[in-house]
């Protein structure tokens, strides 16, 4: 890369804690600039990453013309309101997963960077791990033959909080959208198609949240995809794609991912595992800045029709258990 590029973050939240701290390792990456709603949270996370500008609004880090390139952070319900933001200011745009809350906000933001031309990606942080790569090479080879089944959970168990957004529907609260896109984009790197069926079932909370769900996605051809998200129960975070001629395990953490084995039907298995250099943003990172200088509006690795692929896909799962988010 020839360029640094100076990137701002809006929000301060456990998820941009991450993010910043990947960024260090990230040549050509600066962090500029922080938004926040208040000075006061601005400033304690300017201080823990050395960030020179600290701004008591969104508003004010959205118009830094300091700041190259911005990671939205924010609650899954200002996605789109933030990202347009960022856009109509000039600003190329890397948006946290979910993109947005629904499939009809996330063409509305998608529009706006086609207005604009500007750079814009979801970001879907396991869609860059090397051993996500590596799956995606054994199956292109033929190493399991066809893949035809995707098998992945991802629950954990946390405790009531009114404070907590996964509690709050006005935020896009529930387990769907934190944790069960990544079992969807699992089996979209699988079989990279969108499914032509859709069926689930969910447990609606007193809070009109989510707290867990199963869903069956049916694919052309007979393929099919068992997932499962939760916020109420722990699952074992493992990945598996079942194919004709053997199988690929992800290991713990798969959405995060450092390890896979390729299991075939005859022979030996075969493991890779790439230890992580940071917390695993500072891959899309990367990839980020490699399209900005590409000169590219979108990326690859993860284009818009991917994320509106997955957004449709849990709009249908939402649609069949009657849940919908304030405002929607």
């Amino acid at each position: 890369m020839a360029k640094t590029y100076r990137w701002g973050i809006i929000g301060t939240g456990n998820i941009a804690t991450q993010f910043a701290t990947c960024l260090k390792v990230c040549d050509n990456a600066v962090l500029r600039a922080v938004g926040s709603r208040s000075q006061a949270s601005a400033d304690a996370f300017g201080d823990k990453f050395d960030i020179p500008t600290r701004h008591a609004t969104y508003e004010g880090l959205i118009d830094d013309p300091e700041v190259d390139v911005v990671y939205v952070s924010t609650p899954h319900s200002l996605h789109k309101e933030n990202s347009i933001a960022c856009l109509q200011a000039g600003k190329p745009v890397l948006s946290e997963k979910p993109f947005t809350l629904n499939v009809s906000e996330s063409k509305e933001v998608i529009a706006v960077a086609k207005d604009t031309g500007l750079f814009l990606m979801e970001g879907m942080w396991t869609r860059f791990f090397p051993a996500i790569k590596q799956v995606e090479s054994w199956i292109a080879s033929g190493a399991i033959g066809e893949p035809r089944m995707v098998r992945c959970d991802f629950g954990f168990y946390m405790e009531y909080g009114e404070r907590n957004r996964l509690w709050d529907p006005a935020l896009g609260g529930g387990s769907l959208l934190d944790v069960g896109i990544y079992p969807i984009n699992l089996a979209s790197i699988a079989f990279k198609d969108a499914p032509e069926t859709i069926q689930g079932a969910a447990h609606i909370s007193e809070q009109g949240i989510d707290e867990q769900a199963a869903f069956v996605l049916g694919y052309s051809g007979g393929r099919l995809a068992t997932l499962s998200s939760a916020v109420r129960a722990q699952s074992d975070w493992n990945a598996y794609i079942y194919g004709e001629t053997g199988m690929i395990k992800i290991h713990e953490c798969f959405w995060r991912p450092h390890a896979a084995t390729l299991i075939p039907r005859e022979g030996e298995p075969t493991t890779f595992d790439e230890p992580l250099e940071s917390i695993g943003f500072e891959h899309e990172i990367r990839e980020v800045m490699r399209c900005l200088d590409a000169g590219l509006t979108e990326c690859p690795t993860m284009p818009h029709s991917r994320t509106l692929e997955v957004m449709g896909t849990m709009d249908a799962l939402r649609n069949q258990w009657g849940l919908k988010y304030p405002g929607e």
